[in-house]
């Protein structure tokens, strides 16, 4: 690949101090207070608390009670660009990855057009050059406008900067279309990641089919028409000694395909969204279309399953899905509403509120695959050392907020959490060496 795989607004280099701080990368080791100081954008030192001084110019922050952890890596996000910017664009998009303490996003190819050639993935990537906030890729399309027939340009898009290629919002339905992009992709490189689903078996299903769906008489998807795909993709891939990443996981028997598939030698790696890992398809009962997203909300069984393989490694990593939809494609009857729910705002703060809070999972796991996500893509993996690009975020851990209520930095509402009370809020975000973002309260009080 010849361009760089992620691109953003260029901006001086930060110079900013924490004190006292709480920091915690899993990666490096690190794991208690320190000091950071962050000079012309890269990470200059670490030091125990209260050693470090401010270079003349630099911003100071005291980071007391608070924590540092590297910025988060979304592997998953959908700007609507080009196309659909009523719902996001570029711009606000990136603000509320910031906001959600994200250092780097990728962004999905089924917007209008889809991004299936090299002029239409230069167009966003050029809007990307001028005001995203954070560090913007771009999976292009494994097929002519995501129709599953014919393969794009795969060597030429990723020398136009593709990351990687999925046809995400529909499944490579194709055996063999599949088949013939991992043959592709050992000329060209870049990781297939796979939408799984058969639409034979989800049909019209608008939720998961199961006693909630037969309760409220709506037709429903079942777990098979994810887990078939799982398996049916992970032997192609071995077969062809591709490699695959799964997306958006949701079942009980798709982790378990994972799994058999990784200890059969399978390149293949995979992803969990928050609100899959959070919710059930009890929430329904509401009919709030808020909670309607494809693949949808499962059991309690598979949202156990998914934090299982979150906490052994079955799962890599952690995404959104960030899927924003104008306020008239939800405000209607369930069954009539968009799919899809936006997350970057909030997927740490649930996670820490659903599953750290209460034991389920370790601090340190999740921190760990919300950051892992660049390196299954051949991008750099953020770290806390000295020398390294500064991408960081401050965390109130202790701090409570209901989502929604000050708005959104997204352009969209749809949020699976609105309303609900979380723990954990981003107070500053440095992405690529800039502050991306910093909380309006705590802007004030900043030294």
């Amino acid at each position: 690949m010849s361009a760089p795989a992620l691109v953003c607004r260029r901006a001086p280099g930060a110079d900013v101090l924490i004190t006292g701080a709480h920091v915690l990368d899993p990666r490096t080791g690190l794991d208690e207070p320190h000091d950071v100081l962050v000079r012309e954008g890269d990470i200059a030192e670490l030091g125990a608390p209260g050693t470090l001084t401010a270079p003349p110019g630099a911003e100071q922050v005291d980071g007391g009670g608070r924590h540092v952890f590297p910025s988060f890596v979304d592997p998953h996000v959908h700007l609507r660009v080009p196309g659909h910017e009523y719902k996001e664009d570029v711009d606000t998009g990136t603000r509320a990855a910031a906001a959600g303490g994200f250092g780097a996003v990728l962004t999905m190819p089924n917007t209008d057009p889809p991004i299936d050639a090299p002029p239409i993935l230069g167009s966003l990537r050029e809007a990307a050059e001028r005001v995203a906030r954070v560090p913007v890729g771009a999976l292009a399309a494994v097929t002519l406008g995501q129709r599953g027939g014919e393969l794009t340009e795969m060597a030429e898009l990723r020398d136009a900067g593709a990351v990687g290629f999925t046809d995400d919002g529909r499944p490579v339905a194709s055996a063999n279309i599949l088949r013939r992009a991992l043959q592709y992709q050992r000329l060209c490189g870049g990781v297939l990641a796979l939408h799984e689903e058969d639409p034979t078996l989800s049909g019209d299903g608008v939720m998961h089919e199961g006693a909630v769906s037969a309760v409220l008489g709506m037709a429903g998807i079942p777990s098979i028409s994810e887990s078939t795909m799982v398996q049916r993709d992970a032997a192609i891939a071995e077969y062809e000694s591709g490699r695959i990443h799964i997306q958006h996981l949701s079942a009980v028997e798709s982790v378990d395909a994972v799994a058999v598939a990784k200890e059969r030698g399978v390149r293949i790696s995979a992803e969990a969204s928050p609100h899959h890992l959070t919710l059930t398809d009890e929430a329904v009962r509401s009919l709030d279309a808020r909670f309607k997203m494809n693949p949808p909300l499962r059991t309690e069984r598979d949202r156990r399953a998914l934090i299982d393989g979150l906490r052994s490694g079955v799962i890599d990593c952690v995404a959104t899905d960030h899927a924003p939809h104008a306020r008239e494609e939800k405000e209607v009857p369930f069954e009539q509403a968009a799919m899809g729910t936006t997350g970057l705002e909030t997927a740490f703060a649930a996670l820490y509120t659903a599953l750290v809070r209460p034991g389920v999972l370790p601090l340190a796991v999740v921190v760990e695959r919300m950051t892992a996500a660049g390196a299954l893509f051949d991008l750099p993996v953020p770290r806390i050392a000295p020398g390294e690009p500064a991408n960081l975020v401050l965390l109130d851990l202790e701090a409570t907020w209901e989502v929604g209520e000050a708005g959104y930095e997204s352009r969209s509402q749809n949020n699976s959490f609105a309303g609900r009370t979380q723990r954990a809020r981003v107070l500053m975000t440095v992405a690529a060496g800039t502050v991306a973002y910093r909380d309006r309260a705590f802007a004030l009080s900043a030294a």
